[in-house]
């Protein structure tokens, strides 16, 4: 059974139902102090019809493994991960285009947590992480993703390169980021069906994958580091690219209307 833990990541996976709570946890201590946020979170339980217990601060300590999870633990039973085909089966977003991302390696839960974060914001339609190397979807994810994780839809995949070429042949272009690639990511055109590829923290993507991108982009840098982390620099390209898609289809702005004339001073 897994274990999530934090006020706001507990609610966002209740509030999903993407997947069934066994019960939720709270801490004695801090149900004695009658905290809102904790009312209202309780409150939802009862709502959703979950079972709510309480059991002394340290013995969710050590559910959670860390003392940072604000009273509240939530144990969820095991997340059933989407398919390639799922994703690739599902309608387009608002802007009619796919835009999924592809992760190769991403081994930190707080980098893998933060650009769950961002995919939810920006409008992901899918996730990809491969079943090795990379961090696996667990509380740590949920609580730096700030409860994100759940709303992202996620495939898990045997082989990142050749669910790629899979999503070549349905015409949807992959695109890598590297900090040798050529040219600059907000000189690409995101207005079409991609998949946005980030290699792993140490040594970016691989040689396979790197081969299997259709482009390469690259984020310029004016200091004296090559390159951004990468939950960061997902984000700077995802957001780029929903920047891109909002604009296309946004409607054009009104007319303004001709100013009249003005007679100046002495006329």
């Amino acid at each position: 059974m897994d274990v999530l833990y934090g006020l706001h990541p507990v609610e966002e996976a209740i509030r999903a139902g993407s997947r069934p709570l066994d019960h939720v946890a709270i801490a004695r201590e801090r149900e004695a102090r009658r905290d809102p946020r904790l009312d209202a979170l309780v409150k939802l339980c009862r709502t959703a019809n979950i079972r709510v217990t309480t059991e002394p601060r340290e013995q969710l300590t050590r559910h959670a493994r860390t003392d940072q999870h604000q009273g509240v633990v939530a144990f969820l039973r095991e997340r059933k991960l989407l398919a390639l085909e799922d994703l690739l089966d599902a309608p387009s977003g608002p802007s009619g285009h796919r835009f999924f991302l592809a992760l190769d390696g991403v081994e930190d839960p707080h980098n893998l947590g933060a650009l769950l974060r961002t995919a939810d914001g920006a409008g992901i339609d899918g996730v990809l992480l491969p079943e090795r190397r990379s961090a696996p979807l667990n509380a740590t994810v949920a609580k730096s993703s700030a409860g994100a994780s759940e709303h992202v839809r996620i495939a898990q995949i045997v082989n990142l390169t050749r669910a790629l070429e899979a999503m070549k042949q349905r015409n949807i272009w992959i695109v890598g980021l590297d900090e040798r690639g050529s040219p600059d990511y907000d000189r690409f055109d995101f207005r079409q069906d991609c998949c946005l590829v980030l290699g792993s923290e140490g040594t970016g993507l691989h040689d396979l994958v790197k081969r299997t991108c259709d482009h390469l982009l690259r984020i310029p840098m004016a200091g004296s580091v090559s390159s951004l982390n990468v939950s960061v620099a997902g984000a700077v390209v995802m957001y780029e690219a929903m920047r891109q898609r909002r604009t296309a289809s946004l409607p054009p702005p009104p007319e303004s209307k001709p100013s009249k004339p003005r007679k100046g001073l002495g006329s």
